[in-house]
């Protein structure tokens, strides 16, 4: 392939989005975060990269391999964002942190994973998303799921589940085990994987009590539920508490009219390492990753030198465009523009010049173009 023919091509990982696409996408972005705003949640926006410490292991989100990195002219090493939240934490950090009550942010932007086309996922993706700091409650937890329904449904989207889990279950289990440091960190990822023949490997050659690895080993198999029954009886109070956390969340999604979307799922966990509370994910019909995740960071801020209680979500526009597509869920794009032609005469372009300004006064998009001649502009 010659050098002209590379040039017409993009990348791999990333594509054009144009025409008809281009304006569903951005409709459905606008109605998104229109519906987000009804909760008094302020756009930001945040450098498309950073660096490199703001995605490090230490902070707990994507593995240093994902990432697209490169330097500045002081040799810094630079990376683009994989993800929004931390750049939010860091600006929240230190530019917000002074002021009295909680912060509500939403942002619109795209992210970058540097991962194999064979993973069937774009190496840019476009987010919506929302971030609330300063309230560690279950009222703000529920917030958060209820906007994330609200926005989903101001999108198209009908048909749907949030499925909800709490990584403080598996904490206070692994706590009782004795369990830390590497040894819980590769169980968590065979119960992220849902992994169950994994998981029962290495839990057999742990020297933790039998109790604790049935618990455990049945995170690895967990599905969806929705009701959380028999799941207190022989459990340490931090997994309770855990529990009893989602309850009543469900309960007071109930108040939003929104019970119906969610379900739950103890051994739930995110690759993000930084989420301390709950978790969740939202799944629909046709689509096999989720439209929508996000969970409770208490910690987050802490890695930018303030501490502050946080939850938020994201919705991930490209699996939601492919879900309203498949679902034939129908997106109002702005009407197909007037086209006002005319000869190659002053008279007639000013004629048509005066009627395409009052067409575009009154909100209606106009092409203003000559006639054309057997293929010959006139």
């Amino acid at each position: 392939m010659d050098r002209k023919h590379t040039l017409l091509h993009t990348p791999e990982g990333v594509r054009d989005l144009y025409g008809k696409e281009y304006a569903r996408t951005l409709r459905v972005c606008e109605q998104l975060m229109r519906s987000i705003g009804l909760y008094g949640y302020e756009p930001i926006q945040t450098p498309t990269y950073e660096f490199f410490d703001v995605f490090s292991k230490e902070v707990g989100t994507t593995p240093s391999r994902e990432l697209f990195k490169f330097f500045d002219r002081e040799n810094n090493t630079l990376v683009l964002r994989p993800d929004i939240t931390p750049s939010i934490a860091r600006c929240a950090a230190k530019y917000f942190m002074e002021d009295a009550g909680s912060l509500r942010f939403c942002y619109q932007g795209s992210v970058f994973c540097n991962i194999s086309s064979l993973q069937g996922k774009l190496s840019e993706a476009m987010q919506v998303g929302a971030e609330l700091i300063g309230e560690n409650s279950v009222y703000a937890d529920a917030e958060i799921l209820a906007m994330t329904i609200d926005a989903l449904q101001s999108a198209g989207l009908q048909d749907f589940q949030l499925s909800i889990g709490n990584v403080e279950y598996f904490n206070g289990i692994c706590e009782e085990a004795g369990l830390t440091g590497e040894d819980r960190e590769i169980l968590r990822q065979y119960i992220a994987d849902k992994n169950p023949i994994a998981a029962g490997e290495f839990l057999a050659e742990l020297p933790i009590p039998a109790k604790n690895r049935e618990q455990l080993l049945a995170l690895s198999n967990s599905f969806f539920e929705r009701e959380l029954t028999d799941h207190l009886t022989g459990l340490c109070q931090r997994a309770k508490d855990a529990i009893n956390h989602l309850r009543t969340i469900r309960e007071v999604l109930s108040q939003y009219g929104m019970d119906r979307y969610v379900s739950f799922d103890l051994g739930l966990m995110s690759k993000h390492t930084y989420y301390t509370g709950i978790v969740f994910r939202a799944y629909t019909l046709g689509v096999g990753s989720p439209i929508a995740k996000g969970g409770r960071y208490d910690s987050l801020l802490g890695h930018f030198g303030k501490e502050a209680p946080s939850t938020g979500f994201v919705i991930l526009v490209d699996e939601l465009m492919e879900a309203l597509d498949r679902q034939k869920c129908e997106i109002e794009v702005p009407e197909a523009p007037v086209v006002i032609e005319y000869h190659d005469s002053r008279k007639e372009y000013s004629a048509a010049l005066s009627e395409a300004l009052k067409l575009r006064k009154s909100g209606r998009p106009v092409i203003l173009s000559p006639v054309r001649t057997e293929g010959v502009i006139s």
